[in-house]
């Protein structure tokens, strides 16, 4: 592996879990910055950046450097012509991502990575949680963990997206219009692709339910995985302020945005970086990436 040329001021948030980058203006990053912040990326999962000028232009460019862009979401269309890659997650508009989730599992192709910034912040709450995938596969007990390796699950995104889909239509996402969301699966443990770690691959947003389980079998490793995976010691939590920026690894993580702020509204701009195929443990090495 080539040495970074440059070395970001990283504030752990915890042993090997989320970051504060100190001192980097995404405005102005130089090229081996970005790189640098890229690395950080995978090595850390999430990182958070205070006191940024981002604008959904700079936003949309930042987006660029790092990898290739998606479209705003699959059924939902760009903040407005200029920015369909951006999309607004708005408390006015049903906007609260107040479950569990990792984005757009419910995709063949679900985002490698997602940047998140405020643009309308409540007076009080509103603050998100970030859970390691990983962290929790690791720490799961040995049974539990060959027993995850050779699952497979199924992602729906008709009971979060479905009503909507009906109402105003899809998007287009990876070249194709979106006028249905048929479900897709992926296995329980999804390998990253760069680093090779194993780590928990459901979500109770998108995840329906484990393949070839009755239903209460399927329910049972699902809520027992999902009280696993949001320990108190697996989370990182934010508490946004105006001027910050969070970047995560969708590959890594699973997150969660409080919706404690009443009549309030919350507005934040979402971009999201154009993923792989996911691929578990049962899969030949060959295949990964």
């Amino acid at each position: 592996m080539t040495a970074l040329l440059v070395q970001l001021d990283l504030e752990p948030l915890g042993p090997h879990f989320g970051a504060l980058v100190h001192g980097l203006k995404l405005a102005t990053a130089t090229d081996d910055e970005i790189v640098a912040l890229r690395a950080a990326l995978v090595d850390r999962k999430v990182l958070f950046l205070r006191d940024q000028r981002l604008d959904d232009d700079a936003q949309v460019l930042l987006g660029r450097r790092i990898g290739e862009l998606t479209a705003a979401h699959p059924v939902v269309g760009g903040v407005d012509e200029d920015h369909p890659e951006v999309y607004a997650l708005d408390s006015t508009d049903n906007g609260f991502a107040d479950v569990w989730h990792t984005d757009v599992t419910f995709m063949k192709r679900p985002p490698l990575g997602s940047i998140l910034r405020p643009v309308v912040l409540p007076p009080t709450g509103g603050d998100t949680n970030w859970a390691d995938t990983q962290l929790a596969y690791d720490s799961l007990s040995e049974p539990v963990r060959r027993l995850a390796d050779q699952l497979t699950a199924v992602h729906d995104g008709t009971r979060e997206f479905g009503y909507y889909l009906a109402q105003r239509g899809g998007n287009v996402w990876e070249g194709k219009p979106v006028s249905r969301l048929d479900p897709v699966e992926h296995p329980v443990v999804r390998v990253h692709p760069e680093t090779g770690r194993r780590g928990i691959f459901v979500n109770p947003g998108f995840t329906s339910h484990i393949v070839g389980m009755s239903d209460v079998e399927s329910r049972a490793i699902l809520d027992l995985l999902y009280a696993h995976l949001t320990k108190p010691e697996h989370l990182v939590r934010h508490r946004w302020r105006p001027g910050d920026v969070a970047l995560w690894d969708n590959r890594s993580t699973a997150h969660y945005a409080n919706r404690d702020y009443g009549s309030a509204k919350r507005v934040m701009h979402r971009i999201t970086l154009r993923g792989d195929i996911p691929h578990g443990p049962q899969d030949q090495p060959s295949l990964l990436g």
